[in-house]
């Protein structure tokens, strides 16, 4: 909720966003964490504003 990137990821494949965000905190932890916070900051700074 931070950057919206889940919010966002979740609107451009139809999903609901709740689902979104369990997923990338699960495979975030899963993986140690770092990977997660990179790819977040990374798509945050890739992905065009929202509406």
């Amino acid at each position: 909720m931070l950057l919206g990137v889940c919010g966002g990821v979740a609107k451009w494949l139809g999903w609901d966003p709740t689902i979104v965000r369990v997923a990338y905190v699960l495979v975030s932890v899963c993986s140690a964490g770092f990977p997660g916070i990179f790819v977040y900051l990374i798509l945050a700074l890739v992905m065009p504003p929202g509406d």
